[in-house]
Formats: C-alpha cells, structure tokens, sequence
C-alpha cells in the first residue's frame, strides 16, 4: 500500500507540480504509517529476551583416604662389613588426615620386628634391621604408639624413609638373599 501511493505521487509529480503543502502532506502520511510497524518490530523483538533465574546447590562429601607405596630396601653386595641402605615409603592421604605406618616383621624364618632375616639358600638366613631413624636405634614394627611413624596428610605425597642396616660379621653360604616386608597404613 505504501508503495502504491508512493508510486502514484511521483507520477503526479511527473505530470505536474502539486504544491509543496501536498507533497509535504504526502511524506507526512506516509512517514506515520512506516512508524507504526517499526515501532511493532521494536516491541516484537525485545518480548523475546526476558530472562527468569534460579540457584542451585552443589555439594560433596570428602571422605578420609590414604594411598601408600614403597621403594625396594637394597644393600647391595654384603661382604661381612656392616652396610646400611634406605627406602622411601610414601604416603598420599587427604588434607588433615592423621596417620600412622607401621612394617611387618617380614616372611624370613623366625622373623620378628626387632630381628629380621632374609633367607637365602638352602636354609641360611641373613639377619638385618629395618629403623625409623637415621642413627638406627628405632626399630620399626606394627604397633601404633610404639613403632609406628606417624604423619598428618596435606593432600600430597609425603616421603618417609626407612632406614635399613646388615650387621657385621655374618658368614653365610654364598648367593642372593631376600625378604618381603608389607608396609600398612592406618588412618
């Protein structure tokens, strides 16, 4: 419809002059009706980007854990001489968590947590000691309170070392000696 009367008033404007009153009267009309859809496009347009919102909750529930591993205790060839070696056990618990790491006695024959023994062939043993401390005087065992090292977790992994010691003056028969000892934690 605009379109039509648009074409209309320059084809009477080709014909003749209308008067300026007209012709402003014309653009008037036609300008108030292109208005009314602009407006309705305008208010069409913004009716869709209403937002609404809500909140929600997010919870968890952390629980105490520890993860434990350990580094082989290895001395090396013996020849008799005292010789010590250390190990590294580590511990991986949840922030705040206290522990404690005890060490079995080990599968040696006899085998106590003070007097540990490898065996080797035939029926020969090799005694060695399994320490807390670095001066070696702290045996480590199994019970908590007493030879047990205890730790407090900080979400990380925490190294602690064994300290291990063959004492001098041992003859057994010749050949490889091993033992296996089970590191346990409690938390």
């Amino acid at each position: 419809m605009i379109t039509q009367n648009l074409a209309r008033h320059i084809a009477l404007l080709r014909i003749g002059r209308p008067s300026l009153h007209t012709t402003t009267a014309f653009f008037k009309t036609q300008a108030r009706v292109l208005s009314i859809p602009l407006c309705m496009v305008v208010a069409n347009g913004s009716a869709g980007a209403s937002t609404a919102n809500t909140t929600f909750n997010v919870t968890a529930n952390v629980v105490s854990s520890c993860q434990i591993s350990a580094t082989a205790l290895t001395f090396g060839t013996y020849t008799g001489a005292q010789t010590d070696a250390t190990s590294t056990i580590t511990a991986t618990c949840t922030d705040t968590t206290a522990y404690t790491i005890g060490v079995s006695a080990g599968l040696g024959t006899g085998a106590t947590v003070t007097n540990r023994y490898m065996n080797g062939p035939s029926v020969d043993v090799l005694a060695y000691a399994v320490y807390r401390d670095s001066a070696r005087t702290n045996s480590w065992g199994t019970t908590i309170g007493t030879d047990t090292v205890s730790g407090t977790g900080n979400g990380g992994a925490q190294a602690i070392t064994v300290y291990g010691r063959l004492a001098a003056g041992q003859l057994p028969v010749p050949g490889a000696y091993s033992d296996t000892l089970t590191a346990t934690i409690t938390y």
